[in-house]
Formats: structure tokens, C-alpha cells, sequence
């Protein structure tokens, strides 16, 4: 697992490489390849082989396998015979930049060096975050998490609705009263309404009471299948005629529709427990933007509030 994304350079020069691959021919298309050199078995293993030199400095095969594996995907699959080539010019002109940017002094520069120094905390971060929670991202946990959070949740209703959304009342009005002398809901919700699910004849499929807005959801769980609202419904969005098809108890997901949100969450607390743990280990001085030491008022903690007097007696709760 890793929490890298692919650098800007990769893309860029996957870009480059689309342009020029696409000029040469498809991707597709097979390219003979070339017949092999007749050559000794190498000493060295495969990866290690070294394809190129610049200035003395290798590029070895890895070095290649790496800069493919940063490719956009649809440039994974491109024949290494026709990809590799391009790579190898490609890190060939980067080390040669390089070169050119040491001999200029570059590397000396306060600036350069500032910027060199974020990139390599970044990777050591990432390196050290990947290393830190690869071992806790198991389907074991992951299990332990469905169980705990997905499996054992209460059963909870779901509606399957469908509505005409208008911005009027008079309008829904009108077309409640289309429905009541005979009208089909379905095709009156694609002539008049301007809500989702209009081209479905206002079908809204399942939802829980917590996926809608509050005016929404109260109307729409009121009804039983086959009823229509009395009277239009009024949200944020406008005003609703509504009608409801069924009602079931949800089930809850299979855990294998659940994991990779699982997952996620997962990923998340564990980044989160790992740089507290870090942040454990370290000792922090913090000091003033202009780098003065912080009075001892500065960062104390605001004073609690006063408590109440004792005779005076606790506020009755109110209903929502």
C-alpha cells in the first residue's frame, strides 16, 4: 500500500510520451521487435543492468521499470520494445538538466536546497506513514470494523418515492389536481416537474429518512405505498407533490459492498493515531510569528466559566 500520489513531473512526461506514441502508431498496434543481441549472460540482476550512462552516473533497467510504472494507465500496457526507448531518452535529458543545474551552482542555492529539503521530509513522511500502518490495513481489520460498525446496525426503513418538484405552490397545486382526476403521476412529474429524476417520472428510488431534507423526509414517511401527499410539500427546493411505491426494512451491505468505504475510514484512523504517536515522540517549542517566546498568558487555557448559583434552579428542557 502506498499513500504517494504520482509526482507532476510523471504526468507531464506521460503526456509527452502519449504525444509521441500516438505519432509513431496506436497503442494497439504490435511493433515487431528487435532481434536480440547475442551476449553473455549478465552478472548483474536483471533490474541492476545498466542501459545507460551519463556522466558516469548509471540508469540502470529499475530505473526504467519505475518510470513506467508513473505513466499514465493507458500507457502501462504500451510494448516495452516501443516504451522504453522513449524513457530512457526521457531520463537521459533529466539527468543531463541536472548536470547542467549542478554546474551552474544550483544545488548551493539557499533556495534549492530549502525546496530539497521539503521534498525529501515529504517522501520520509510517506515512506514512514506507509511502513507505519501497512500492517493494520488487513482484511482482518477490515472484518472487525464491518462487524463492529455495518453488521450488527439496526435494520432501518427506506420509501421508495416518486415527486413532482415545482417552484409554486399554485403549480403543484395544479398538477395535484391533475393527479386526482385521473392523471398518471409518472407522466405528470416528466411534463411539469423540475426536480431529479424528472425523465424517470419523478422516481426517487429508496431512501432513508436522513438522506432527505427534514420537510421532505416527514411527508414522505407518513404515507404507505400507493398514497399520494394531501396537500403539496414545501423544502428549500420548492414545492413537492409526492407519492409513495413501497417500503422495506434495508438490509444492511455485504461486506464487500462496504469495505472499500471501510477501508477508507480505516486509512484515515490509522494516519491519524500514527502522527499523534509521532507527534508523542518529538518535544515541541512553539514561539510567536515574530519568534519571540510566548508569554505565559499567551498559550494559557481560557478560564472555565462560572458555575451557576446554587438556588437557582436548572432550566426545564423544551421540545424540539
Amino acid at each position: 500500500m502506498t499513500l504517494r500520489p504520482r509526482p507532476a513531473h510523471s504526468l507531464r512526461m506521460g503526456l509527452a510520451l502519449a504525444a509521441v506514441l500516438c505519432a509513431v502508431q496506436p497503442l494497439g498496434a504490435q511493433q515487431p521487435a528487435p532481434a536480440p543481441a547475442q551476449a553473455p549472460a549478465p552478472a548483474t540482476p536483471p533490474g541492476e543492468t545498466v542501459v545507460a550512462r551519463v556522466n558516469g552516473e548509471a540508469i540502470t533497467l529499475a530505473d526504467l521499470a519505475a518510470a513506467a510504472r508513473d505513466l499514465p494507465e493507458e500507457l502501462r500496457g504500451a510494448p516495452p520494445q516501443m516504451l522504453y526507448p522513449l524513457l530512457l531518452d526521457q531520463l537521459i535529458a533529466g539527468k543531463a538538466v541536472t548536470a547542467a543545474a549542478r554546474r551552474a551552482g544550483l544545488d548551493q542555492d539557499e533556495a534549492v536546497r530549502a525546496r530539497i529539503r521539503r521534498a525529501e521530509e515529504q517522501e520520509l513522511q510517506q515512506a514512514w506513514l506507509s511502513a507505519e500502518i501497512a500492517s493494520r490495513i488487513t482484511e482482518d481489520a477490515l472484518r472487525a470494523r464491518y462487524q463492529q460498525q455495518v453488521a450488527n446496525r439496526p435494520a432501518e426503513e427506506e420509501v421508495h418515492a416518486r415527486h413532482i418538484l415545482v417552484p409554486t405552490e399554485s403549480e403543484a397545486r395544479a398538477a395535484l389536481a391533475e393527479i386526482r382526476g385521473g392523471a398518471d403521476f409518472a407522466e405528470v412529474a416528466q411534463r411539469r416537474s423540475t426536480g431529479p429524476g424528472t425523465r424517470e417520472g419523478g422516481d426517487l428510488g429508496f431512501f432513508k429518512r436522513s438522506d432527505m431534507v427534514p420537510e421532505f423526509a416527514e411527508a414522505a414517511f407518513a404515507l404507505q405505498p400507493g398514497q399520494i401527499s394531501e396537500n403539496p410539500v414545501r423544502s428549500p427546493f420548492g414545492w413537492h407533490v409526492i407519492k409513495v411505491e413501497e417500503r422495506r426494512q434495508a438490509t444492511p451491505p455485504s461486506f464487500e459492498e462496504a469495505a472499500p468505504q471501510i477501508r477508507q475510514q480505516l486509512l484515515q484512523a490509522e494516519v491519524q493515531a500514527a502522527v499523534e504517536r509521532a507527534r508523542n515522540a518529538v518535544t515541541v517549542e512553539r514561539f510567536n510569528l515574530d519568534g519571540s517566546t510566548p508569554r505565559a498568558t499567551d498559550s494559557a487555557e481560557p478560564p472555565a466559566p462560572a458555575a451557576p448559583p446554587a438556588s437557582r434552579p436548572a432550566a426545564a428542557p423544551t421540545r424540539r
